[in-house]
């Protein structure tokens, strides 16, 4: 007999009674520094009031009608996302994945409305990560991803990261648009250099390329600013949104500029979930307190306290523990032991953590900590560091 819960996860032999602010508390009876958040999604920490709040609320009143009638919560959000960010228009959706597929469907839709239909291919790049569908992993183009999954979607050909060269030399008539994380994430905290950027958008312009970037943990205050393509003082075509969008409720959302989004025509994609009237509640509070002044300041200043207090711990510890990247609270800790060995002992002392590609324990805590929350993982960090080498 198989366990009735199909075995495609290998999770910790640990679960949660409740979660508040930075911290979970386990049915192991321990409370639980939070620097996962869910991989990335739960950027209000766990249990925030006013999203509690919005989500009850929301609840006593209607859940779902789906996308044959008008959700006014869909057409609120919609403008808070316009109003904020490059976009003109918005679709949403249930997960990054999804809002993944959107994006791909946007480009080639883009051509073939425009009477190019043999453009749809698409420049991806080495080590990075777009979601768990058929077109998503073929997306990344990473073995461990495809392998036992049949013929690879067609489409995508990959080049390594800030390398402008091998862009130019992968582009053919055939090329439709450039597909990229601001910071790969799964990859190790790879953050993409915003020359590279600014250089990417240069070679879309020129080339009648659209520029898609998937902002699916990047986005939402990770890196101090609502979405990362802002470091760069570039502009997308298209962008896609989730994880921390709903701090913990399922939603995704895919943004495009105007002339993306009037291809897209009644009946081209679709739905059944996507934007419901739950989901546009919360991500709708979560845009507001984002939104509102000196957050971002605060998700600055907590990631440039972190990464002071690691780079101590560092210099303490040059055999475990060899440098911090990323920006904001989008943080990767490089290791010179197996990354699995920190993030194990991290654990063992009462903090959650990521690994990520490259021999990295990713550090992805709430928008919200503080000062002292960022302190006590310093200390905890160093005493597993002290552990690991007094074997």
């Amino acid at each position: 007999m198989i366990p009735a819960l199909l075995s495609n996860y290998a999770p910790a032999d640990l679960s949660f009674e409740k979660g508040k602010g930075p911290y979970l508390y386990g049915n192991d009876g321990r409370r639980y520094l939070d620097f996962a958040a869910g991989i990335a999604v739960s950027g209000l920490g766990h249990a925030h009031p006013r999203l509690v709040a919005a989500l009850t609320e929301q609840a006593q009143k209607l859940w779902h009608v789906s996308n044959l009638f008008r959700i006014p919560g869909q057409e609120e959000l919609a403008r808070k996302l316009v109003d904020a960010t490059f976009a003109d228009a918005v679709y949403f959706c249930n997960s990054g994945a999804e809002a993944n597929e959107c994006g791909i469907k946007m480009v080639r839709k883009y051509f073939s409305t425009n009477g190019q239909p043999e453009k749809y291919r698409i420049i991806a790049f080495e080590n990075s990560f777009h979601g768990r569908t058929l077109a998503t992993i073929a997306a990344a183009g990473q073995e461990k991803l495809l392998a036992g999954f049949g013929p690879v979607v067609d489409g995508f050909d990959h080049v390594p990261v800030g390398d402008i060269e091998a862009v130019k030399a992968a582009i053919t008539d055939e090329t439709a648009a450039i597909l990229i994380e601001p910071v790969l994430g799964e990859g190790g905290i790879q953050v993409v250099e915003p020359e590279f950027m600014r250089a990417l958008r240069t070679l879309c312009d020129e080339r009648d390329l659209l520029l898609m970037l998937d902002e699916i943990q990047t986005g939402m205050g990770r890196t101090g600013k609502l979405f990362a393509y802002e470091h760069a003082g570039i502009k997308p075509d298209i962008l896609t949104s989730a994880k921390a969008l709903g701090g913990g409720f399922p939603v995704g959302a895919c943004l495009a500029v105007e002339k993306v989004a009037k291809a897209m025509t009644v009946g081209s994609h679709g739905s059944t979930y996507g934007g419901n009237p739950l989901a546009m509640a919360v991500a709708g509070t979560v845009v507001d307190v984002m939104s509102e002044k000196g957050f971002m300041d605060h998700v600055v200043e907590m990631g440039n306290h972190l990464k002071q207090g690691i780079v101590g711990v560092i210099d303490r510890h040059p055999d475990i523990l060899e440098e911090i990247r990323g920006i904001g609270l989008h943080l990767g800790l490089k290791c010179k032991v197996e990354n699995t060995l920190v993030s194990n002992k991290l654990l063992e002392l009462g903090v959650l953590t990521a690994k990520g590609g490259d021999n990295v324990v990713r550090l992805l805590p709430p928008l919200i900590i503080e000062d002292d929350e960022v302190s006590e993982f310093i200390n905890l960090l160093d005493e597993a560091c002290t552990e690991l080498e007094n074997g």
